[in-house]
């Protein structure tokens, strides 16, 4: 539907119609104009815009007064006024009629968009990609997926937790028991990290800045360092430890690596792409502390399984490395060979060892 079309048959019915004598109205010339604007009307539907731009419908309602003014002073042809005021009447009714459905329309819009952005201040898992974006976008973070996934549903925590995981002497792995849920168990009898969460922390991990302040777009809170490690890690673990250059630091220093790079996404990309529980907002090192102290809740599967895609046996890191280290000729422990992907394993609780090479080289050559 053209607005200039409309506008320049507004144009004509002010100036022919509004702006002449009642003597000079022609019927004829008014039905070819109400025609004109039904065939426009009749390609499409009328819209908010078109009427605030042409003023078609205000103008049509005030020549539908001049058109009754006619019939009463002519005396002629009042079955032909009747029948132009009639087609014009309908006209004006079906505009509207569609104006007023196109701002109920607007307005719910309006209050879907007006929820939205409540629920984007709101405390909680984002309801809908649009809240949580807003989130991110508002926290100024990596939109790593745009849209971004959601996160997981709210994290369930059983009540009691367990034991203490075992550890081989000779291989330094871990071996952990499931809770309350057997769920897992098909997949925790290959979850066997090799570094305890002291080890990661105290070796040097994530530039030193995994417990530094944040604000997430998973639960809108802000955390605070001092209170997410006393919730999250043993205090034995960190005695003597610089926390400021180890734990909480908001800048990455590579140097405080074991391997001396930096390696890993940003809280953004990790949010953006769904990895993130109201549970374990600071990710999967969290999750780790966490387990490896006896917690289980219902995530547990969820992160197991990306561990193993990335550290276990057949983990594209792990796997990575041992190739490298295989085609190189050279020892486990030559940190020459892929240092990023050497931190990068460290922070998933794997460093490779002789039996991990092994076990490596048996599956693969």
């Amino acid at each position: 539907m053209s607005s200039k079309a409309f506008l320049k048959i507004s144009v004509s019915l002010k100036s022919e119609v509004l702006d002449s004598s009642n003597s000079d109205l022609s019927l004829e010339r008014c039905q070819d104009l109400v025609g004109a604007i039904e065939q426009e009307n009749g390609s499409k539907r009328m819209t908010v815009a078109i009427l605030q731009k042409t003023s078609i419908g205000v103008t049509l309602g005030k020549a539908i007064k001049a058109f009754r003014r006619r019939k009463r002073s002519s005396g002629e042809d009042a079955a032909g006024w009747d029948a132009l005021i009639g087609r014009s009447q309908r006209l004006v009714t079906t505009w509207k009629t569609a104006a007023a459905k196109e701002n109920s329309s607007s307005k719910a819009s309006l209050s879907s968009a007006d929820e939205e952005e409540g629920d984007s201040i709101k405390e909680g898992l984002p309801k809908t990609k649009a809240v949580y974006k807003s989130r991110l976008t508002q926290q100024r973070k990596e939109l790593y997926k745009d849209p971004p996934e959601l996160p997981p549903p709210a994290v369930i925590v059983e009540e009691k937790n367990c034991c203490l995981p075992k550890r081989d002497k000779k291989t330094g792995a871990l071996t952990f028991v499931c809770g309350n849920s057997k769920d897992i168990q098909p997949i925790l009898k290959d979850f066997h990290p090799n570094r305890t969460p002291e080890e990661i922390m105290r070796a040097g991990s994530f530039g030193g800045t995994y417990f530094r302040p944040i604000v997430s777009a998973v639960t809108n809170l802000k955390y605070v360092p001092s209170q997410v490690l006393q919730d999250t890690v043993n205090s034995k673990w960190i005695e003597g430890l610089d926390k400021k250059t180890m734990l909480t630091s908001s800048t990455y220093k590579p140097t405080v690596n074991k391997f001396g790079v930096k390696c890993g996404g940003s809280l953004g990309m990790w949010e953006s792409s769904g990895w993130i529980t109201d549970a374990d907002p600071y990710g999967w090192f969290q999750w780790y502390c966490r387990f490896y102290q006896g917690r289980r809740c219902s995530d547990d599967a969820r992160q197991i399984s990306r561990w193993a895609k990335s550290a276990g046996s057949k983990g594209r890191f792990r796997s990575q490395l041992c190739n490298k280290i295989l085609n190189a000729n050279t020892s486990h422990s030559d940190t020459k060979i892929s240092p990023v992907i050497r931190q990068t394993l460290l922070h998933w609780g794997i460093e490779i060892t002789p039996s991990i090479l092994e076990q490596h080289r048996k599956r693969t050559r």
